[in-house]
C-alpha cells in the first residue's frame, strides 16, 4: 500500500508516549543447575496435593461450558478464613479480594484509585512493578526516599508524602529486593501523613510475609479504610504458576475493585486449583519454616565469608558489597559461570539470591566462597 512502510519495532508502532523506550518485566531464565534468581519456593507440592488439584480441577471441567463464580465466594472465604488463622486479626469475606496474581490486584487498585491525572509513590529500591503498573495505568509515579541501609527514612518519606499529595502509597514488607521488614510504626506514620495530605490510599504489599521474623500487618486494617494488605499465593503456598494474588481491606474497597475487575477474571480452574492448596495450608506452611532456616543460614555463612549482607524477612537474601562500576555484575558472571543463577536487579553494588533447597544453597555458597578467594588472592 502506498505510503506504508514496514514495522521494525515497538517505537514504530503508535504507542503511548511513557511507554516508548521501556523494556518488559523480567528475570532471565538460563539453562542452568541451580536458578536462585526469582524468589520461587523451591519445593514442589507434595503428591497428596498434586492428587487433590487433580480432582478439584476434575469437578470443575464438568461445568467449564459455563462462566466461573465471578464473585469467587467460596475461594475468598477460605482466604478469609486462613488469614484470620495466621494473621492476628478477623478478616471476613466481605474484606477480600482475588485476582490473577498479586500484580492484577496491584492492577485493580491502580485503575481505581490511580489513573491519568492521578500519582502513586513508592520508596526505592523496591518491587519494580508497583512503577511498570503505574505507568500501565496512567498513574504518575513518584520515587520515595530510603536511607542508606535501605530502610524507609521515615522523616523524609513523610515530607515527600506532603510534598507531592499523592493519590496511593506503597510500602512492601518484607521489601522487595532488600528483604528488609517495615515496623508497623513507620506504616502507621505514612498512612496518617498520606491522609493529611490528602484522603490516599496506602497498599502494604505483604508478598513475602509468611517468611519474616515478625508478624503481618493485618491488625492494623482496623479504623483505617484507605488501608489494604496485598498478598500472594506464589511465593509461601509455592505455587507461583498458579497467579492467585489476594488483598485484605474495609468492604468498601473490595466493592471499589469489583468496578474496573473484568468480568469472570478467575477462571474455575484456578478457583479450584487455589482451593486444593489451601486444604494443604499447615503442609505448605511447614515448608515455609524449613526455607526460613535456610534463609538464616544463608545470611550467616554469606557474612562469614565476608559479604555484606541486609537483614532479610523474606525468602531471598541481599548481598554485597561491590564497588566499582558493573562490579555486582561482574560478580554475578562468574557465579553463573560456576552454575548458578542469582539476580542482578540494578540495586548498584548488590545482589540478590533466592532461598533454594538445602543442595542448591550449598551450590551457591560454594560459588561465592570461592570468588571471594580468588578476589582476596
Amino acid at each position: 500500500m502506498e505510503g506504508s512502510r514496514p514495522v521494525t519495532g515497538i517505537d514504530d508502532l503508535p504507542v503511548r508516549d511513557e511507554l516508548r523506550g521501556k523494556s518488559p518485566y523480567g528475570a532471565p531464565q538460563l539453562d542452568v543447575p541451580v536458578r536462585l534468581n526469582t524468589n520461587e519456593n523451591p519445593y514442589p507440592l507434595p503428591d497428596p496435593l498434586v492428587e487433590r488439584i487433580a480432582e478439584r480441577v476434575r469437578e470443575a471441567a464438568r461445568d467449564l461450558n459455563r462462566y466461573p463464580d465471578r464473585d469467587a465466594v467460596q475461594l475468598r472465604t477460605e482466604l478469609a478464613g486462613y488469614l484470620t488463622r495466621t494473621g492476628g486479626h478477623h478478616v471476613g469475606i466481605e474484606n477480600v479480594w482475588a485476582a490473577n496474581g498479586s500484580n492484577e490486584v496491584i492492577q485493580q487498585l491502580l485503575q481505581t484509585f490511580g489513573g491519568p491525572g492521578r500519582s502513586a509513590i513508592g520508596f526505592e529500591p523496591s518491587y519494580s512493578m508497583h512503577a511498570l503498573i503505574a505507568r500501565g495505568t496512567g498513574t504518575g509515579w513518584i520515587s520515595g526516599p530510603r536511607s542508606a541501609d535501605f530502610t524507609i527514612d521515615v522523616e523524609a518519606s513523610v515530607k515527600a508524602i506532603a510534598e507531592n499529595r499523592p493519590d496511593v502509597v506503597f510500602i512492601t514488607t518484607p521489601n522487595n529486593p532488600t528483604g528488609s521488614a517495615v515496623p508497623p510504626e513507620t506504616v502507621l506514620a505514612l498512612y496518617e501523613a498520606a491522609q493529611a495530605a490528602k484522603p490516599s490510599m496506602v497498599v502494604v504489599d505483604e508478598a513475602y510475609i509468611e517468611f519474616s521474623h515478625g508478624k503481618s500487618l493485618l491488625p492494623l486494617l482496623e479504623g483505617r479504610q484507605n488501608l489494604v494488605i496485598s498478598r500472594t499465593m506464589s511465593k509461601a503456598f509455592g505455587a507461583a504458576g498458579l497467579r492467585l494474588g489476594y488483598l485484605a481491606a474495609a468492604s468498601a474497597v473490595v466493592d471499589a475493585v469489583q468496578l474496573v475487575r473484568l468480568p469472570y477474571h478467575l477462571s474455575a480452574v484456578t478457583q479450584a486449583t487455589a482451593l486444593a492448596a489451601l486444604e494443604h495450608t499447615d503442609t505448605l506452611l511447614g515448608y515455609v519454616e524449613q526455607l526460613k532456616d535456610e534463609r538464616d543460614r544463608l545470611v550467616t555463612e554469606l557474612r562469614a565469608a565476608g559479604y555484606e549482607v541486609t537483614d532479610s524477612d523474606a525468602n531471598f537474601v541481599q548481598f554485597g558489597r561491590f564497588e566499582g562500576e558493573g562490579a555486582a555484575h561482574a560478580v554475578w558472571q562468574k557465579i553463573l559461570d560456576r552454575g548458578v543463577l542469582v539476580r542482578d536487579n540494578g540495586v548498584p553494588g548488590w545482589l540478590r539470591v533466592s532461598t533454594g533447597t538445602p543442595d542448591e544453597n550449598d551450590a551457591f555458597l560454594d560459588a561465592v566462597r570461592a570468588i571471594k578467594k580468588e578476589r582476596n588472592a
